[in-house]
């Protein structure tokens, strides 16, 4: 929803920042990879402190597409590592979660942190399958962008349990979502 809304919103404003940054952006991916992988390996022990890294990884992850489009050395590569540091990503998050609420013997927490990562991973192949089909597919009201500003906020406050409730149900919404897109556009070829 935050992609579709604003795309690239960011490349003007951070365009002269993103000029000085002295590393590729495949360089920034990692980066912000291994920063999330961190937040991921605190997050059990020191849940706060873990939310405050998630987000850190996510400015990571944000500077290095602008950094791509603003130099003009956006390649096929780089989005393709970005997308599947970004599953990981995903990954590693939502299990350092269950993890932490089943040390805490908060079983349906951790059970909707896993249904969440289940979404987010369906969520990512519906738009990749639908790719591969020929077909755009941007769809949906819980992206990645909306994931992460949302497991970082319940990290820090401590709400997790109200936010992972959303995440799930939202999570699935988009999925269907993006479903019920492709068959429309699909069949409006037929038509």
């Amino acid at each position: 929803m935050l992609n579709a809304k604003f795309g690239h919103f960011l490349d003007i404003p951070l365009s002269q920042i993103a000029k000085r940054i002295p590393l590729s952006p495949n360089t920034l991916t990692i980066v912000g990879f291994l920063i999330t992988v961190v937040a991921a390996l605190v997050i059990p022990k020191r849940i706060r402190l873990g939310g405050i890294l998630i987000l850190i990884g996510g400015i990571f992850d944000a500077l290095d597409g602008v950094v791509a489009r603003t130099r003009g050395n956006a390649t096929k590569f780089g989005a393709f590592l970005d997308s599947m540091l970004d599953r990981y990503s995903d990954a590693f998050l939502f299990l350092a979660i269950a993890w932490y609420l089943l040390e805490r013997n908060n079983f349906t927490g951790a059970l909707l942190s896993l249904g969440t990562l289940v979404g987010a991973f369906l969520i990512s192949y519906a738009r990749a399958r639908a790719e591969g089909l020929g077909e755009s597919c941007h769809k949906g009201i819980m992206e990645r962008p909306e994931r992460i500003i949302l497991l970082a906020f319940a990290a820090i406050t401590g709400w997790l349990m109200p936010i992972l409730w959303i995440m799930i149900v939202l999570t699935h919404i988009t999925v269907f979502q993006r479903i019920y897109h492709v068959w429309k556009v699909m069949n409006k070829r037929l038509n």
